[in-house]
């Protein structure tokens, strides 16, 4: 079976360098755990590292942290679906909100459960996903400011999620002019303004955040190091926090070019074939991993003499070239991960999680 481990000792030090980072720019962050699946092995590491609040998109995820520690503030961080609001009133102490009849169903089921249930709205900015309109925003405010039960405790946007629209400067004052616009509007205080999340930190450092901007939500960066402006790894940080190990189940010296009449195969793929291939042959591996678990594209080998080729449902090939090098059937071979490879893998059933 292949296995993912976590360096704890990484995982601190990425931890502590984005907690004092955000202490010295006085902005206070969350943790995003939705990369872990709810695996509670992970989350219990992740809650010992004493974050005080902590965001995902699953119910059962938020279930099983306030399982971990009932103390920590949960907030469910997409709008949420109608059937869902029980349990999003039950395990989540927040929650990102862009509809009022959704809020208005929220409102109901918190004076059921006896509950104060507090919202983000969170405001388009230009990547196209959930959002409300700016020019909407003091009528939406106006309509969910007096349900009962119901506390809005800030604002917030995302960028770079769907379209890759980057944040910039302006964008992040359009989003704090909007909180000080509802304050004056309607006499109130709204303490928090989420504008970030970790494709904004490299605007930290070249101080570039508005005064007004308050709050970060940060996942990729804490597990990955990831610069997603400048590419590679913030300095400071680490970048393999986990690392994939699968085992080799084959290694055999093949042609190149495969046999036979060629069509699609179950993926819906089509292999062209390199003319210049016809006749010659490399060593190739098969993994004990396959498409059900992983991407082959989100998977970075240690080794770079391994050259991935291609995937099947529970195997997966790599092309070595000329020579076996130092392997040999039973072996392991470890690799970095994307974030989009990480959060399948985690996904699996069939990956064993492991801490070291």
């Amino acid at each position: 079976m292949a296995f993912i481990e976590l360096y704890k000792d990484k995982l601190e030090k990425n931890y502590q360098f984005l907690d004092s980072l955000f202490k010295k720019n006085n902005i206070e962050w969350a943790v995003v755990s939705k990369l872990l699946c709810g695996n509670e092995k992970y989350l219990t590491e992740l809650l010992a590292l004493g974050p005080k609040e902590v965001c995902d998109s699953r119910i059962s995820n938020l279930k099983q942290i306030k399982k971990i520690d009932p103390n920590v503030q949960t907030v469910y961080i997409k709008p949420p679906a109608k059937r869902s609001i029980a349990n999003i009133v039950k395990y989540a102490d927040a929650s990102f909100n862009t509809e009022y009849r959704t809020i208005k169903w929220i409102s109901d089921e918190a004076v059921k459960q006896n509950k104060i249930h507090k919202i983000i709205i969170m405001v388009e900015l230009g990547d196209l996903r959930e959002g409300v309109m700016g020019e909407e925003l003091m009528d939406f405010y106006g309509s969910v400011f007096e349900l009962p039960n119901i506390k809005v405790t800030g604002i917030g946007a995302n960028l770079n999620c769907l379209y890759g629209v980057m944040p910039s400067e302006d964008k992040l004052i359009q989003l704090s002019l909007y909180k000080q616009l509802i304050e004056a509007k309607f006499d109130c205080k709204i303490p928090w303004v989420t504008g970030g999340t970790t494709v904004v930190i490299p605007l930290i450092f070249r101080h570039q955040i508005p005064d007004g901007i308050n709050h970060f939500r940060v996942g990729e960066a804490l597990y990955f190091g990831a610069d997603l402006v400048n590419g590679g790894t913030i300095a400071g940080m680490e970048e393999d926090v986990f690392k994939l190990f699968a085992e080799i189940i084959e290694i055999t010296e093949k042609p190149k070019v495969p046999t036979g009449l060629l069509d699609t195969n179950p993926s819906g793929e089509t292999f062209d074939v390199n003319e210049e291939d016809y006749g010659k042959s490399s060593y190739r591996l098969i993994l004990d991993i396959g498409l059900l678990d992983v991407s082959e594209e989100f998977l970075i080998p240690d080794d770079p003499n391994i050259r991935l080729t291609g995937a099947s449902s529970d195997m997966l090939i790599a092309d070595l070239g000329d020579s076996t090098g130092k392997y040999k059937v039973g072996d392991l071979i470890s690799f970095r991960l994307k974030y989009m490879g990480a959060l399948s893998l985690f996904n699996s059933n069939y990956i064993e999680k492991r801490v070291v």
